[in-house]
């Protein structure tokens, strides 16, 4: 079999959703006419805002200690680390001018993605810039950056090896309690913040905030849930969320917050929440991050600021380089915040020193987790144990009411779906009629059908007895080679389906590199439902659940569901939400989302984790609901591979 061009249906789906929502954005921003109206406006973003970085935790006392002080002309730097979370360490440097007799500016740095954290060169650089006119600056790390590996007692972590990957690990395993990174990573800011405020040095009324990429995420995460803040400078991230969509840039799991392309946001209302507080967007000339997204976001926010007279307050500085906060931008920022923080004349800082990791350490080894901090996934698995014990048993009309829920199912049209009949195709000396069932608006689910001699391809006739098969990645693949596809209903007629995203919609190849890399076209799929409010996985069960109308519309009474692999997941949870299948048989499926949350490393692909889930079910209890219609063969491990091998 081959490809016809769906590559790039998912893609398209999303950049239109999106491109509707910000029309609705554009109409409701073009109705602003007065302060109270843009109050208005404000006040609905804060809300949506507030709803994303959710849940807070309780505020822990931050057991500040600081290790080590390292003298310099001029200023200080005090290697601390604090608790953002009980047990949960953050490793941090403070640099402090000498001398500070009186209240002093200060600035939250947050790192971007760089293996140094803290000690990159770049992020010492300008917290040496703010430090050397007058601010305090805390320079505070992520997670899998400088000292914070939370991976560092696994033998075997290359699949962790670099920043991103780690989060996105970490991302996906929050989500199945109903967490989410872009609040684990914002809340070491809120806490970093806190610590700042204790002092008596500090200004609470002079109090900054800077970061260049996953550090402008966190500079704009924090600036728009975080009242305290007066001024701020991201780096290297506003732009818009359909820029990036567009330009098929996947970006890391905090940079995906739950529901705000749903809730109709842009990156340029993050900054619109706190007007007419004074803002600087800093962008690069030949950034990924693309200047037209910058220039946009630039234009909307200080059209917005222009309704509370304070159009001065916004600037816009577009730095000559490629991403990065190269000292154009630094000086840029510098120059802003000794503005806004009446700190009078710049002092330039042509060189600052280069400072070793070793120099800039907290922990006496150079790691949070030999020190005694508490490793995310331990973390992660507490609160699921904690959801798993709480949880009520469901009869089966409320398990399908919760995996409905859960999934965020839209309702089932009354009417099936539309199918179209593009060309069969020949492969292995069998034919294979091809259907492009429409299940919802830009989206087409690929439903091939292996034909016998007496079985025609140019229409739809269905068996009053089907049998219909979910591939783990493509149904092209699995009809080739894997026995249960071959064996299915004795080697006779086999539908088999390639819902959204896998087999023929696949945009990328399915190696190891391909599809499941953990920063592909699959993931960013699966974090754009997240934005929007929605899970990718239901949209695949959907798919399921639409083409199993049709199947019956057309004359199928008993349908007998096969799923392998990530198909294993999809069919059990579409056989709870439909209760009317004859029979389903699962291959290489997982055993429990609960398991997930043992491992400190889970190979299966974000798609696959439903936001929330453990909180109302696991699939034993889907199973359990399926009775004996469900045959479960050679289920598969965390690792996406046998049990046991």
């Amino acid at each position: 079999m081959s490809r016809n061009g769906y590559q790039h249906m998912v893609l398209d789906y999303y950049v239109d959703r999106v491109r509707a929502m910000r029309t609705e954005r554009s109409e409701r921003l073009a109705s602003i006419r007065s302060t109270d109206d843009a109050r208005a406006y404000q006040a609905e973003v804060q809300a949506a805002v507030d709803r994303a970085f959710a849940p807070r935790p309780e505020r822990c006392p931050l057991n500040a200690r600081v290790t080590r002080v390292m003298q310099q002309d001029g200023f200080r730097v005090e290697m601390l680390r604090y608790e953002s979370r009980p047990g949960f360490f953050v490793t941090a440097n403070l640099y402090v001018p000498e001398p500070c007799d009186r209240p002093a500016p200060a600035v939250i740095g947050a790192c971007g993605h760089s293996a140094e954290g803290k000690a990159n060169e770049g992020y010492s650089a300008f917290a040496q810039r703010l430090v050397r006119n007058g601010f305090i600056v805390l320079l505070y790390e992520p997670c899998n950056q400088g000292e914070r590996d939370q991976y560092a007692r696994l033998a075997e972590r290359s699949c962790v090896a670099g920043c991103c990957a780690a989060h996105n690990m970490m991302g996906k395993q929050l989500e199945l309690v109903g967490e989410n990174y872009s609040m684990w990573r914002a809340w070491d800011g809120v806490r970093a913040l806190d610590l700042l405020l204790e002092r008596d040095d500090v200004d609470s009324n002079r109090i900054g905030v800077t970061g260049n990429s996953g550090g402008g995420t966190m500079t704009t995460w924090l600036w728009a849930s975080e009242p305290r803040f007066t001024m701020a400078a991201p780096s290297c991230f506003v732009t818009t969320f359909l820029r990036n969509l567009e330009n098929e840039l996947p970006a890391d799991c905090e940079q995906y917050p739950p529901g705000v392309i749903g809730a109709g946001l842009e990156m340029a209302d993050m900054m619109i929440c706190r007007a007419p507080k004074p803002v600087i967007l800093l962008g690069q000339k030949y950034d990924f991050f693309e200047r037209r997204g910058v220039r946009e976001a630039y234009d909307q926010i200080r059209h917005f600021y222009s309704f509370f007279g304070a159009e001065d307050q916004v600037r816009l500085f577009m730095g000559p380089q490629t991403h990065g906060y190269s000292v154009h931008n630094q000086e840029a920022m510098v120059e802003f915040f000794v503005e806004q923080a009446g700190q009078g004349t710049v002092t330039k800082l042509p060189e600052p020193e280069v400072f070793t990791l070793e120099q800039l350490q907290v922990t006496p080894a150079g790691s949070v987790v030999d020190a005694g901090s508490r490793p995310i996934y331990e973390l992660i698995d507490e609160r699921a144990a904690e959801l798993e014990a709480s949880r009520p048993v469901l009869s089966g009309a409320e398990l399908a009411e919760a995996v409905g829920a859960t999934l965020d199912l839209p309702a089932l049209p009354d009417l099936a779906p539309h199918f179209r009949i593009p060309r069969a195709v020949s492969a292995g000396g069998r034919t294979y009629a091809r259907y492009a069932v429409e299940t919802e608006d830009g989206i087409r689910a690929i439903l091939c059908k292996r034909l016998v001699e007496s079985s025609w391809g140019h229409t739809l006739d269905v068996e009053e007895e089907a049998h219909l098969y979910l591939p783990h990645v493509s149904a092209e693949e699995d009809l080739a080679a894997e026995p249960m596809a071959l064996e299915a209903n004795g080697g006779g007629e086999l539908y088999a389906l390639d819902v959204r995203g896998l087999g023929e919609s696949c945009p990328e190849p399915h190696g190891s590199g391909g599809f499941f890399q953990p920063y592909g076209m699959d993931y960013m799929a699966h974090g754009h439902g997240i934005l929007l409010g929605e899970s990718y996985l239901g949209r695949r069960v959907y798919d399921l659940l639409r083409t199993v109308q049709l199947l019956r519309a057309e004359g199928t009474q008993a349908i007998h569901l096969y799923g392998r692999g990530q198909g294993a997941v999809v069919a059990l949870l579409g056989a709870v939400i439909d209760g009317n299948l004859a029979s389903v048989t699962l291959k290489n499926a997982p055993q429990s989302f609960r398991d997930w949350t043992k491992a400190s490393l889970v190979a299966w692909p974000a798609a696959c984790f439903p936001r929330g889930v453990l909180a109302h079910f696991d699939l034993p209890d889907c199973v359990a609901a399926l009775g004996n219609k469900v045959t479960i063969l050679d289920p598969w491990g965390t690792d996406m591979a046998p049990i046991g091998e």
